[in-house]
């Protein structure tokens, strides 16, 4: 009998420790979830935001004072957000194709990377206002200039996009049956490009001619797709209109006050710096 209460309390026992462990080892998810966005931001003293760092002018790496540094007026502007928020910023990089999902999980608190509000991107995250337009292009060798006079001129070859990104549509819906090649990292698809893998890369015109400045050997193609009904917009978690709210206010303000358009020039400029170094 005693041995069976015996066994009885242990068991218990390590129940009772296990449950607590479990509650402890809760995720960020979790946490975020059960308080919002924004009440985790402010509790941490930090805003993590994540961006894939290979799309310049947008965010970009560069070397300062010895030390690697992500930059761009995307960084600037969650600068922004982080100072509104009286909070530090932190920046997690990621591929392209994985930020999406890293809201849900908690992994980040937002994110910035010229990303498109589409559809489908709705139905997984909310928006915020646009903060930013741009056109989409190609970038090609520079002996195909001539080559490719529109989309159309690209039917059936081999083209390159981000994986995951708005210009993968686009590719899709613009070039009938286009052999696509889907990579992560926007700077592999250049190389794919100067080794020929690829006909032309489909990309924003701006980011297109910043890859120009570094690869003399290629060039930015004639098609030209503008953007009517979307743009660059903010991705948060759903649920956090509160958060959503005060992005939409700071982007309202340094819209309206130019502070924007500095900060592009500015990572346009260092762009290019930072190439001829």
């Amino acid at each position: 009998m005693k041995k069976g209460i015996i066994k009885n309390v242990i068991v218990t026992g390590l129940i009772s420790i296990m449950a607590v462990g479990l509650a402890g080892c809760g995720n960020s998810a979790t946490k975020k979830e059960d308080t919002g966005v924004l009440d985790s931001i402010k509790e941490s003293g930090k805003l993590v935001v994540g961006l894939s760092a290979d799309y310049a002018p947008y965010e970009f790496h560069i070397i300062e004072n010895g030390q690697d540094k992500i930059v761009g007026f995307d960084v600037s502007l969650a600068k922004e957000i982080a100072d509104e928020l009286d909070v530090e910023l932190e920046i997690k990089e990621m591929d392209f194709d994985a930020l999406i999902t890293a809201l849900p999980a908690g992994k980040v608190d937002m994110v910035i990377s010229g990303m498109n509000p589409t559809e489908k991107r709705k139905k997984a995250v909310d928006f915020s206002d646009i903060y930013y337009t741009a056109n989409h292009g190609i970038l090609v060798r520079a002996e195909d200039t001539d080559k490719y006079t529109n989309f159309s001129d690209l039917d059936g070859l081999k083209v390159g996009a981000q994986l995951g990104s708005t210009q993968a549509e686009l590719a899709s819906t613009l070039i009938k049956d286009a052999n696509l090649q889907l990579l992560s990292n926007v700077n592999n698809l250049i190389l794919e490009l100067k080794s020929g893998k690829v006909d032309a890369v489909v990309m924003e015109v701006g980011v297109a001619q910043m890859a120009v400045k570094n690869n003399p050997e290629l060039a930015v193609g004639k098609p030209v797709y503008e953007e009517t009904d979307s743009g660059n917009a903010i991705a948060i978690a759903k649920g956090n209109e509160d958060l959503v709210k005060i992005v939409n206010g700071v982007i309202s303000r340094i819209t309206e006050d130019g502070t924007m358009n500095k900060y592009i020039e500015e990572a346009t400029i260092l762009s290019s710096e930072a190439v001829e170094e």
